[in-house]
């Protein structure tokens, strides 16, 4: 099978939704690279099929939701085992995962839960995040959740946790800046000072999406339901400064737009990211 493009650091790309993927195929835009969810393409499928064809084109990234690296058991080792047979099929220039859990007791959740931030759960977690690595010969990249509760016994900040998993493991971060302005919003803290809690050489990755607010809560939800709104963008161009031009995605998941609108804000997160570029050399 022909190998991947190569991925460019400052690439800007988009999430790869079913309701777009003929158009994609048919005109080829011009595109950093494809993100896809890994649970849809584990089985023999047409999916799988055209997602390889895609491949010899764009640089592909498998974003994982479902491996639960955070529950107390151990790894569904199936799960595990699928995902690896993806990876080596794909061959994918990035490989991320959560920091939450989303299993237990054989049952499967639809949705990324928190875990709180204490020693216990970090050793539990760093424990995972090597283990899945081991198995998958891969570094895997962490992603940052949005945030609507916090635990009361929780003793470690997030950056903190965050910032511990990757000493002790060697993975990378996926730096979600919506996450970030979402959680930061709801809990009234400085975002840029998560932000700066970073290890800069660790983040592989940079994830923007939609958020909306819940007004019978008062809180933000990270819904992928919608443009990237402008508090959001700055803050991208705050991450640029602190982590480089790394590669970055626009999730859009829900209320799925045309694929113009989507490329037109890949465009944009490109273009800042070619101004921070331009910048450092200048």
């Amino acid at each position: 099978m022909t190998k991947p493009p190569l991925l460019s650091n400052c690439s800007a790309g988009i999430g790869l939704r079913l309701p777009h993927v003929a158009e994609i195929a048919a005109a080829r835009p011009q595109l950093g690279f494809i993100e896809v969810h890994a649970e849809n393409y584990m089985a023999e499928s047409a999916a799988l099929d055209r997602l390889l064809e895609l491949r010899c084109d764009y640089p592909v990234s498998i974003h994982g939701v479902a491996l639960s690296l955070g529950s107390a058991e151990e790894l569904d080792r199936i799960h595990l085992g699928r995902l690896r047979a993806l990876i080596e099929r794909v061959e994918p220039v990035l490989v991320s995962e959560h920091l939450a859990w989303s299993a237990i007791g054989g049952a499967y959740l639809n949705d990324l839960l928190p875990l709180p931030y204490t020693e216990e759960s970090l050793e539990i977690f760093c424990r995972h995040v090597g283990e899945a690595q081991e198995t998958l010969g891969r570094r895997l990249l962490i992603e940052n959740p949005s945030s609507y509760l916090r635990f009361l016994h929780s003793t470690i900040p997030e950056a903190e946790f965050l910032t511990e998993t990757v000493r002790q493991t060697g993975c990378g971060i996926l730096c979600d800046v919506n996450n970030i302005y979402v959680s930061a919003t709801n809990f009234r803290f400085d975002p840029i000072t998560y932000l700066d809690a970073l290890p800069a050489a660790a983040v592989g990755e940079i994830h923007l999406a939609g958020h909306h607010t819940a007004e019978d809560v008062n809180l933000l939800i990270d819904d992928h339901g919608s443009r990237v709104a402008q508090p959001v963008w700055e803050l991208y161009a705050q991450a640029l400064r602190r982590f480089g031009a790394v590669p970055s995605l626009i999730e859009w998941d829900t209320k799925l737009p045309a694929l113009d609108i989507l490329l037109e804000e890949a465009r944009h997160a490109q273009e800042l990211a070619d101004v921070h570029r331009h910048a450092e050399f200048a």
